[in-house]
C-alpha cells in the first residue's frame, strides 16, 4: 500500500479501535494472496498484526497467528520467509511477563516446520534463539547440549554470525551453573569466531559484557571488568538498548565498590553518557557505595534488605555478595578500633551488632592477613593496637645494597671457578 503502512492507514479511521484493527488484520492474513501487490500486503499485515499481538502480550494468539500463517511463506523465497518466522519469533520472545512454556513450545513447532520444510537455516536460527529461550528462562541444563549440538553443526558448515551467538549462549549457561572454566572456553571461542567477521555493536557489546562478568568472577580482576563492562555500556547505548545499557552501568558501579573507591561512583553517574539513566538498580548501588564509604555493615545490609529485586535477585551481585559483606565487616571493625590503642571485643561486637565469637575470629584473620597490626589477649577478652611504624627507606635500602653485593661476589666466584 502507498503512502504508508496497513496500520497507519487503519489507525487514521476515526471510528477504528484497536480490536477492529486486529480483527481486520487478521482477516487480510487469512485472504488468499493472487499476485505480487497482494503478497507485498499480506506480509506487511503479518508483522503489523505481530506487533499488535505483542504489545497486547496475547502470546497464544501470536502463536496461532504463526501457525496460520505457514502455507503461505511456503509460497514465499526461503530468505524472505525466514526472515519473516524470525521477526515473528523475536516478537514472541520479547513479551515479557508470560508463561515460559508457551515460548518454548511455539519456538519447537517453528523449528519442526523448518525441518519438514528442509529449511537448514531457519532451523539453525531458530534453534540459536531457543538456546537463548533457556537461558532466559534460567534452564541453563536444557541449553547446554543444545548448544553443544548446534555449535559442531555450524562449525561444519561454517555459519560464523550463529556461531557467534550459540557460543555467547553457552558461556552464560556455564556461568550460571558456577563452571567459570568451562564459561571462559566458551567465550574465548565466541571472541576468536567474532574476529573473522563483522559483529554488529549489539552482539559485540554483548561479548564485552559477557568478558567484565568473567573477569571479575573468575580472576576477580575488576579494573579488566570495568573497561570491559564500559565498552558495553557506550555500545549499547550507541545503539538505543538502554535496559543492557543500565545493566552495564549498574556493574560498572560494581567494581567501583569492589575497588575500593565508593566516592567515584557519585561522579561515574554524573559523567556525560550516564545522566539519563536512573532507575532503582543505580539507586541501589548508590547506597551501596554509601555504605562503603561510611564503612557501615549495617548501611550495607539495609541497602540489601531495601532492594532485594535489584541485588539479592541479580546473579552477578548476588556472587560477589560474600565478598563484598566480608569487606564491609572488614571496614566496619577497622572503623570502631580506629581511636582506641586497647580495646574490649566485647565492646566491639555490641557495637557492630554481632555475636562475638564471630568477631574475634574476623580479627584473627584481620591480623594474620596483615590487614590489621595488632594481638588479641584472649584471657582478658582484649584487643591490643599496635601503632602502624612507617617503614625505614635506609633500612630498605641498606637490604637491597646487600642483595646486590650478594649477588656480585656470586659472579666473581663462578668467573673465579672456570679460569681455575
Amino acid at each position: 500500500m502507498s503512502g504508508g503502512t496497513i496500520m497507519d492507514t487503519m489507525t487514521s479511521l476515526p471510528h477504528q479501535n484497536e480490536q477492529n484493527v486486529i480483527r481486520h488484520l487478521t482477516n487480510l492474513v487469512k485472504a488468499p494472496a493472487s499476485n505480487d501487490d497482494d503478497i507485498k500486503k499480506k506480509e506487511e499485515s503479518i508483522m503489523e498484526l505481530g506487533n499488535m499481538l505483542a504489545q497486547n502480550k496475547q502470546t497464544e494468539e501470536l502463536r496461532k497467528m504463526i501457525e496460520q500463517t505457514r502455507p503461505f511463506l511456503v509460497s514465499l523465497g526461503k530468505a524472505k520467509a525466514a526472515k519473516l518466522v524470525r521477526d515473528l519469533v523475536d516478537l514472541c520472545l520479547r513479551i515479557d511477563d508470560q508463561d515460559g512454556d508457551i515460548k518454548v513450545g511455539l519456538v519447537k513447532e517453528c523449528i519442526q516446520w523448518a525441518t519438514e520444510q528442509n529449511r537448514t537455516f531457519l532451523r539453525q536460527t531458530l534453534t540459536a534463539r531457543l538456546v537463548r529461550l533457556y537461558n532466559d528462562l534460567q534452564r541453563f541444563t536444557q541449553a547446554l547440549p543444545l548448544a553443544a549440538d548446534l555449535i559442531r553443526e555450524l562449525k561444519k558448515v561454517d555459519d560464523k554470525d550463529v556461531l557467534v551467538e550459540v557460543e555467547l549462549e553457552e558461556s552464560k549457561a556455564y556461568y550460571n551453573l558456577a563452571n567459570t572454566g568451562r564459561a571462559r572456553a566458551s567465550l574465548t571461542g565466541a571472541r576468536t569466531t567474532a574476529n573473522a567477521i563483522y559483529v554488529n555493536p549489539r552482539m559485540q557489546s554483548a561479548l564485552d559484557l559477557q568478558s567484565g562478568i568473567l573477569h571479575a568472577a573468575d580472576e576477580k580482576d575488576f579494573k579488566t571488568a570495568f573497561s570491559y563492562f564500559y565498552e558495553a555500556f557506550e555500545g549499547y547505548d550507541s545503539v538505543d538498548e538502554k535496559a543492557q545499557a543500565l545493566v552495564a552501568l549498574k556493574y560498572m558501579l560494581l567494581c567501583k565498590v569492589m575497588l575500593d573507591v565508593p566516592d567515584e561512583v557519585n561522579s561515574l553517574l554524573s559523567a556525560k553518557l550516564a545522566l539519563k539513566y536512573n532507575g532503582s538498580d543505580l539507586e541501589a548501588m548508590k547506597a551501596i557505595a554509601a555504605a562503603a564509604q561510611k564503612r557501615s555493615l549495617k548501611d550495607f545490609q539495609a541497602a540489601f534488605g531495601a532492594y532485594p529485586q535489584e541485588l539479592q535477585m541479580d546473579p552477578v551481585v548476588r556472587k560477589h555478595f560474600h565478598s563484598l559483606s566480608e569487606r564491609m565487616l572488614e571496614k566496619d571493625l577497622c572503623r570502631i578500633i580506629e581511636p582506641y590503642s586497647f580495646v574490649q571485643i566485647e565492646h566491639v561486637a555490641k557495637q557492630i551488632g554481632i555475636d562475638r565469637s564471630k568477631v574475634e575470629k574476623k580479627l584473627s584473620q584481620m591480623i594474620l592477613d596483615q590487614k590489621l597490626s595488632g594481638s588479641l589477649d584472649q584471657g582478658e577478652g582484649m584487643l591490643i593496637v599496635f601503632d602502624v611504624s612507617t617503614p625505614d627507606e635506609a633500612y630498605q635500602t641498606a637490604l637491597d645494597t646487600l642483595h646486590a653485593m650478594g649477588e656480585v661476589v656470586d659472579a666473581l666466584y663462578s668467573n673465579a671457578s672456570k679460569l681455575n
